[in-house]
């Protein structure tokens, strides 16, 4: 994963081959529209809502990491079959949009020449395994949970269980004290022990959101770490094979859990993992008492110049329907700035004198040049890395403190100097309405207004630190907004003169202490007054905060009534009191028509 400590790729040859040969039988009529669905949904291929040869294309970042390499790969992509910019997932991966048909060949044998995998990205697979982008390098953490998290993505990659589940299947590795990855919310959470000097995971199996949230219950309070990849197996064996394939609304792990009982859950598990044993299991491909280990770049790349890392950020020009990343250089931003974006974006390392620094990629998004600058910058000042994180933003790691001047004035230079990480003006958002078929509004047109409003307002998103505000366009929390203080879901309004994008708005979600803590509703705000509420909240915060309370914590104790009194007006809404402007989706130009393709 850096110079000193090389990762194998995640490609395989045989991908892009059997890709090819589903494809020709698709269109030589040997397989229907459904097989075909199917196959691709593995591959990482999801059809877009605007139908016809519009695809989604994800790609699989395992732990969220990507090399240089990978990085001027994923630019690539982007340039030549996106819109020129990529979007970064909850979940650590990379996603394009609009990619046509005809041209997913070509961008697949790009991404696997780089090592780059799209398998089981999307569908019944064992998705994307999460771990903390501060995994290996914070000061907290018993041990580093990432050997153990990329051993399970190989293990599982391709196996015979993981793209033949009932539903797709989620799993997320945390080291911190604190919870990067929201190990609750996922179908298996693991968070590093060492009990008796040996290594573990307290596990917690079963979490989810959407529909019906789930907090991850405990499986088991330690784990030896050799025993990973057994209990994953016997838990995917469990779900295999007993999980619901008929009712696709209730067929993830936890529905599976309710419906069998905590305590037989847990005897089947307990009874798959001795016969996983009998069979003589999976090894770890190293000691598990000694994972390898990270170790500080031996050399760096000469840093270019910030006028230089300017220009790559800049060349080349946007394409395509939807919202558009806005690359704003700047090439003097000043001390205050930088006091600013070390305050909130610079993380110490365990390791003396180095230090972890967050580029904010507003609304998860980073053009081919800031990609290309990005790739720059790891080499010059990092380990040739950078960990893509479950806020959208990319963490560049091993920074000797003594370079993060030039750090930030190269980063400010690709218009990603943004300081704010870990506040509300780091809004998260899902695709929404602009591609997914699922969405009921453009949620990125919503978090783009509530960024704007609260950078205009510097002081305001600095006064809730630690707050976070996610949206999604529908119920099934793509940007995790269950678990965020402010969360925000899209729904629509009808009203005499036509439909109002508006949106649930959530308080209180989080997850502490390792447990999950959903958002209660406290009220539907029409889209367009979503930043009035915002900030509304963020005042009742300062107002009635107290001692030493933090914003997440206030928002998970106050009444829900008392937020919903303060909120009342701004949800007051009907045809006398509408604008024009509250009849159309924020990011879309047209009268919003809920379930309407867009172009």
């Amino acid at each position: 994963m850096s110079a000193s400590h090389p990762r194998p790729g995640f490609s395989h040859p045989s991908d892009l081959a059997s890709f090819l040969e589903m494809l020709g039988r698709f269109e030589r009529g040997e397989i229907g529209a459904d097989a075909w669905r199917a196959f691709r949904l593995l591959r990482g291929n999801y059809p877009q809502r605007q139908g016809g040869e519009e695809n989604m294309l994800r790609v699989k970042l395992p732990q969220g990491i990507a090399t240089a390499g990978q990085l001027r790969a994923l630019a690539e992509v982007a340039e030549r079959h996106s819109r020129a910019f990529a979007h970064v997932t909850t979940r650590e991966n990379v996603q394009f949009h609009f990619v046509q048909s005809a041209e997913l060949p070509a961008a697949l044998t790009r991404l696997a020449e780089a090592g780059l995998t799209t398998v089981e990205a999307c569908g019944n697979a064992v998705r994307n395994v999460v771990g903390c982008p501060f995994a290996g390098v914070a000061a907290d953490e018993p041990f580093d949970p990432t050997p153990y998290a990329e051993a399970v993505s190989r293990h599982f990659l391709r196996h015979p269980l993981s793209s033949t589940l009932p539903r797709k299947f989620k799993i997320a590795f945390e080291g911190c004290s604190e919870d990067h990855v929201l190990t609750p919310i996922h179908d298996l959470g693991f968070r590093a022990r060492v009990e008796g000097g040996r290594r573990g995971f307290a596990v917690t199996a079963a979490g989810g959101t959407a529909t019906l949230c789930a907090a991850g219950q405990p499986l088991t309070p330690f784990l030896p770490a050799g025993e990973v990849l057994d209990l994953v197996e016997a838990v995917l064996r469990v779900f295999h094979r007993l999980g619901d394939r008929q009712n696709r609304k209730k067929n993830r792990m936890k529905f599976l859990v309710r419906q069998l009982g905590w305590e037989r859950f847990q005897a089947e598990v307990a009874a798959e993992r001795e016969r996983v044993r009998a069979e003589g299991g999976a090894r770890l491909p190293f000691d598990a008492e000694a994972a390898p280990e990270e170790r500080a770049p031996e050399g760096r790349a000469p840093a270019p110049s910030p006028a230089e890392v300017a220009a790559l950020a800049t060349a080349g020009s946007l394409t395509g329907p939807g919202l558009h990343p806005r690359v704003s250089p700047t090439l003097d931003p000043g001390a205050a700035a930088f006091e600013a974006w070390r305050a909130s974006n610079v993380r110490p390392q365990r390791q003396p004198g180095l230090a972890a620094v967050t580029a904010l990629l507003p609304l998860g998004d980073a053009t081919s040049g800031q990609l290309r600058a990005l790739a720059l910058l790891a080499e010059a000042y990092g380990d040739g890395t950078v960990r893509f994180t479950r806020t959208q933003d990319a963490v560049l790691r091993w920074v000797p403190e003594e370079a993060l001047v030039g750090l930030y004035l190269r980063l400010a230079a690709a218009g990603l100097g943004l300081a704010g990480a870990g506040t509300a003006a780091d809004v998260v958002a899902c695709p929404g309405a602009e591609t997914c078929r699922l969405a009921v509004t453009q949620s990125r047109g919503v978090a783009r207004l509530v960024e704007d409003h609260l950078r205009a307002r510097p002081a305001l998103a600095a006064a809730a630190p630690g707050l976070e505000v996610n949206v999604s366009g529908c119920p099934n929390g793509c940007s995790q907004h269950h678990v965020a203080g402010i969360g925000l879901q899209g729904s629509a309004r009808k009203l005499e003169g036509g439909a109002v994008p508006q949106y649930f708005l959530l308080v209180g979600g989080g997850v502490v202490g390792g447990e999950a803590r959903f958002g209660r509703l406290a009220a539907k705000i029409p889209a367009r007054r979503v930043p009035a509420a915002v900030e509304r909240l963020i005042g009742l915060y300062q107002a009635e905060r107290e001692a030493g309370e933090s914003a997440p914590a206030f928002l998970a104790r106050v009444e829900v009534a008392r937020v919903k009194a303060l909120l009342r007006d701004l949800e007051a809404i009907d045809a006398a009191s509408a604008r024009p402007e509250d009849y159309v989706d924020p990011g879309d130009d047209r009268p919003f028509r809920p379930g309407e393709e867009t172009t």
